[in-house]
């Protein structure tokens, strides 16, 4: 598997995606709050998940409504440590 790469706003991840044996995983980390049929629950957290197995599934304007929302909705995954594992809504 390749390493996952990412976009950070003020350190705080947004958004990912990592190359898999069997397709690519789009990850974004306070998906869940986005509530898009698109996106499915990842993990114990906020995340949320698409995946890809060809280029052709790629819905751009899902996906252009996805990154704003990933601008717009955010929990601090920076401070998780912090805040003892407890996430708190950003903005």
């Amino acid at each position: 598997m390749a390493r996952p790469s990412g976009m950070f706003l003020d350190g705080n991840p947004i958004v990912g995606y990592s190359k898999l044996k069997s397709c690519v995983r789009l990850l974004f980390w306070s998906g869940e709050s986005f509530e898009e049929a698109g996106l499915k629950k990842e993990g114990s957290f906020k995340a949320a998940e698409t995946r890809y197995t060809a280029a052709a599934q790629v819905e751009t304007q899902n996906l252009q409504r996805w990154l704003a929302k990933a601008r717009e909705i955010q929990w601090d995954y920076k401070n998780i440590v912090r805040h003892k594992g407890q996430l708190a809504r950003l903005k």
